[in-house]
Formats: structure tokens, sequence, C-alpha cells
């Protein structure tokens, strides 16, 4: 069965309309997910949820087990990833409340687990466009319809935190022509590629981090209460666009389900079993032909 999964908040899973839910605990190659998958439906769209820091806030974003939650999405069917992320708007034209499409990443973070490759295969995806835009195109067409505030394009720019920015970085990173500012964005959307899914970011500006001098600075109570004021409108665009990726059946035309094709470049006579299998677990088409391998 093919699902869409879905990662954000706590706040995001309590106001899904589910039906039929029941949580299912994935064990994965490279460790346990951020907590049990919530399968249900969305009308009657089938949807896998995680909460991203596990239950109540667990997880700091450089903890984030972010290999074994890709993995586990994509071992109960998920063929495309909707992912929320809590975010400060680095642009006054994105201001809180409003929904920023992102398109674009530049990845700051150090301290995490990036790949699935290693050792004894070695793999490099196609990253140019790091978001499936046939995800971003439904998102757009469903946000604009809803008429809510969105920014259709933009670029996240993703922090190792857990410390907020300095002014000084906020400030670089406008200069780099940032949109957004956050610390989970990566390696969610290199995971989701080498896994051979669609993926897509919904960033949602809660604050202006601190380079705004006429706002308040970000502070982890701003952001939980001011996406406790958005969460009813990102689980109604949620639920809209669910049945508008739940239609995307063919062949994804950014070649987002066939990122492998080109990607490996190990030998086949070199290449680790034991690699093999593990990245298999997410990309199962590996290990059906008879070389185990694509190109």
């Amino acid at each position: 069965m093919s699902r869409i999964g879905i990662i954000g908040g706590s706040g995001l899973s309590k106001l899904l309309s589910l039906s039929d839910v029941r949580r299912v605990k994935v064990e994965t190659p490279f460790g346990d997910p951020s907590d049990e998958l919530v399968l249900g439906s969305l009308g009657k769209v089938p949807v896998a949820f995680l909460q991203r820091h596990g239950p109540g806030h667990q997880i700091p974003p450089a903890q984030i087990n972010v290999r074994a939650n890709i993995a586990a999405l994509k071992h109960v069917g998920c063929t495309q990833v909707l992912s929320l992320s809590a975010v400060g708007s680095l642009r006054e034209e994105c201001p809180p409340g409003s929904f920023v499409l992102v398109d674009q990443f530049i990845d700051r973070t150090i301290q995490r687990e990036k790949t699935y490759f290693g050792r004894g295969l070695v793999g490099h995806v196609p990253f140019g466009d790091p978001v499936c835009g046939r995800m971003r195109a439904a998102l757009a067409e469903v946000a604009s319809t809803m008429k809510l505030p969105h920014v259709n394009g933009g670029t996240y720019v993703v922090m190792e935190g857990p410390q907020f920015s300095t002014r000084a970085e906020s400030n670089l990173y406008r200069s780099w022509g940032g949109t957004v500012i956050g610390m989970t964005a990566m390696p969610e959307a290199k995971l989701a590629r080498e896994a051979e899914l669609c993926y897509a970011m919904v960033a949602m500006p809660t604050d202006y981090d601190c380079w705004y001098d006429s706002h308040e600075a970000v502070t982890a109570s701003l952001v939980s209460e001011r996406m406790a004021r958005i969460s009813v409108q990102a689980n109604a665009l949620v639920e809209k666009v669910s049945t508008v990726l739940a239609a995307h059946r063919e062949a994804c035309p950014r070649g987002c389900d066939r990122a492998l094709d080109t990607a490996i470049m190990t030998d086949p006579s070199c290449r680790s079993s034991e690699m093999m299998l593990r990245l298999g677990f997410v990309a199962p088409r590996l290990l059906q032909s008879p070389v185990g391998g694509l190109k």
C-alpha cells in the first residue's frame, strides 16, 4: 500500500482527523526512529505520521535519528514525505503565521549522520533540486485555493543548534539569500533522496530570529505559543494536500524515485554485502537486480 509520510510535531498529530489509527514500532538497521509510527487514513488517503522530536519533544535536533525515521517511513510503504517545521523568518515578506514552501537548503549542520552510504558502498545522489517539484506545486495550488498566506519557494538555512542564532549569524544568513532558518530540515531531505522518496518541506515562521530590531527575539516559549496558533491551518493544509498527493501514482517526473540509478560508484564486485542489505532496507529495488545494482 502506498502511503504519504508526514513528519511534524505533536500538535499536528493531535489535530489530524485520522481514522483507522494504529501505532507501529518499526525496527531498522539504523536504530530506532523517534517514535512509533502512527498509521491511519486522512479521508481515504493512507498516511504514516511521525513525531520528529519524539513524545513530548524529548529529542534535540542534532540527536534525532533521521536515518531511522526515513527508513521507517519507507518501510511502511511511503512514497512521498511531507515535512513540516517551525522556523525563524529571515525576510520581512515571510512574517510569522505564513507558510514557506521551501525549494532550497543551506546545510550548516556538522554533528549528524547524513547518508546511508559508507565504506564498501559509495554513492552520490543528485541534489541540485532537493525538493520534489511535483509535491511543491501541489502544495502551492492547495495553499492558494485555501487563501493561506504563503511564499512558493525559499531557502531554508539549517543550523546545528540547539542555541538560536547570534545577531551577526542571522544577518550573515540574510546576506546569503536565506529565507528561513531552523534546525531540523537536514539531513531529512538528503536521506529522503537517498531512499528514493519524493520530499517536500513546509516551513512555518514563528518569529524573525534575532535580526529584526523592532521585533522581539526568538525564544522557545514564543515558538511554542505561535505554533499553537498556526497548527489549525497547518493541519488543514496537510489534510487537503494529501488528497492531491495521493493521485501521484505515476513515476516522479523529477526522478526522485530513481535517484540511485546514477548514484553508486563502487564496482559491483567490490560492494559490501552488509552495506547493500542496509541500503536495501530503504531502497528494496536495489536488491531485486540480479547483479545487486543499479549503475
